[in-house]
């Protein structure tokens, strides 16, 4: 059985929100990676990302990897206090050219930047090997600093931008919490099968069963790619925490594939009390992908090319059929195991969430092409130009009004991919997702599998 496809179409109701202007949204992408971790593009410098920032709609942006030595040095030099808690570019960085095959750029974007660190903990816990990745949020440099004067005793912070340590999760928030109290500690891609809370491979069942007395500390998770707020509401014990989503993007042009929407004040303090209480008149909402799109969906062997849902696996015994290795158990089977509600019922207090497809693949599909082509760069900046940011467009713009500028066909994809119109391949053990547009063929929604 290779990888399956389904068709669904998701309600107009459970996806539209009131219309709320750019100017009042404070939009937050918290998880990113510097050019010292592996497999990151060097083109994720500060002043890259602020350009970036501008274009997409980016209000706030994570700095990542402030462990890192040469990283936290060019937060140091170029970085500057804006609102408490945020910081800018220096008035004296030159602007930089994007690295596209556009010259258009916007200058001065005045992004905020935040302090954050994805941290990769390995270590032994009953009886198993753990392996957890918790993002790190400091209010300022001064505590990045003392924190990375604390962790530079567990392990070496020069190895990676996304450091490992052999140190368990619980003393990772004991460490960072009584250097300061106004830090946050978040689990990363929560469902991600190898490297996650609550992983298939390697995680827990529970928040308290990894960070112990800590665990009341714990005020928010990332859903990862593979997982949506959606499948994150079946499991009860997260109803009173914050489930946020960020790009975890390894190159500038991926940021806000994932982000967060907030109506606060702009400073550290106003985010982390609407994260730490979980305030739905703060924290309005978030961008998520498509889950089926995300590496880790489906159970499967990539090796074999075989992908499965979770009854399937079950038939087969966790094991491949093609090579008799086990499978890869996926988000979607470990959320089964750890749900107690069904899909579709929704806790109170839940914060609501949008499924959207970047700009740039969107306009690739219509021309049928790659995003990284120069037809579809140049109309990606031709839109931006025209209507201000990334998020406008595939938000809150009109069809009337897009049509004028992009087109009928170009404007019906964007309205499609609003309203849920779309072809989903799910991914599984490392492989992306496909999702395709249906141009606004009508077609039944099947159930999630469960």
């Amino acid at each position: 059985m290779g990888h399956g496809e389904r068709y669904f179409i998701r309600p107009i109701a459970a996806f539209l929100f009131s219309r709320i202007m750019q100017g009042m949204r404070i939009i937050a992408d918290f998880h990113i990676h510097s050019p010292y971790s592996r497999a990151v593009s060097k083109e994720m410098t500060l002043e890259n990302l602020d350009q970036w920032a501008g274009l997409k709609g980016i209000t706030v942006m994570g700095t990542g990897d402030f462990t890192h030595p040469a990283w936290i040095k060019e937060i140091k030099k170029k970085l500057e206090p804006a609102e408490t808690g945020l910081y800018v570019l220096k008035s004296q960085i030159p602007s930089t050219k994007l690295q596209t095959n556009s010259k258009f750029q916007i200058r001065n974007s005045q992004t905020r930047f935040l302090l954050t660190v994805e941290i990769s903990s390995i270590y032994s816990k009953g009886g198993k090997t753990r392996r957890i990745h918790n993002l790190i949020f400091a209010p300022s440099v001064e505590t990045a600093e003392k924190i990375n004067a604390a962790l530079g005793w567990q392990g070496n912070l020069k190895s990676d931008g996304r450091p490992i340590l052999g140190l368990d999760a619980k003393e990772l928030a004991k460490i960072v919490l009584n250097i300061d109290s106004r830090c946050l500690i978040v689990p990363c891609h929560a469902w991600t099968p190898w490297f996650s809370i609550f992983g298939s491979m390697s995680g827990f069942d529970s928040i308290e069963e990894c960070f112990d007395e800590y665990a009341k500390h714990i005020y928010a998770i990332e859903t990862g790619l593979s997982s949506d707020p959606a499948m994150n509401w079946m499991v009860p014990s997260l109803d009173d925490i914050s489930i946020i989503s960020n790009s975890d993007c390894h190159s500038p042009e991926k940021i806000m594939r994932e982000a967060n929407v907030f109506d606060c004040e702009l400073r550290y303090d106003a985010i982390y009390e609407a994260l730490k209480n979980k305030s739905s008149k703060k924290l309005l909402y978030t961008i998520e992908f498509f889950p089926e799109e995300g590496k880790y969906h489906y159970d499967g062997h990539r090796a074999c090319d075989f992908a499965t849902p979770p009854e399937r696996t079950k038939e087969l015994r966790g094991i491949c059929p093609r090579c008799g290795r086990p499978l890869t158990v996926g988000v979607l089977n470990r959320v089964g195991e750890l749900a107690k509600r069904p899909y579709g019922q929704k806790p109170p207090h839940a914060i609501p969430f949008k499924n959207l497809i970047p700009l740039d693949e969107i306009i690739a599909q219509v021309k049928g092409t790659l995003p990284n082509s120069k037809i579809v760069q140049r109309q990606y900046h031709a839109l931006i130009e025209a209507f201000g940011n990334e998020l406008v467009i595939i938000e809150d713009i009109l069809y009337a009004d897009l049509a004028k500028v992009a087109g009928m066909d170009l404007a019906k994809a964007v309205v499609d991919v609003r309203e849920g119109r779309v072809k989903l391949t799910p991914g599984y053990d490392g492989a992306y997702g496909k999702i395709e547009l249906l141009g606004g063929k009508q077609i039944e929604r099947q159930a999630k599998l469960f």
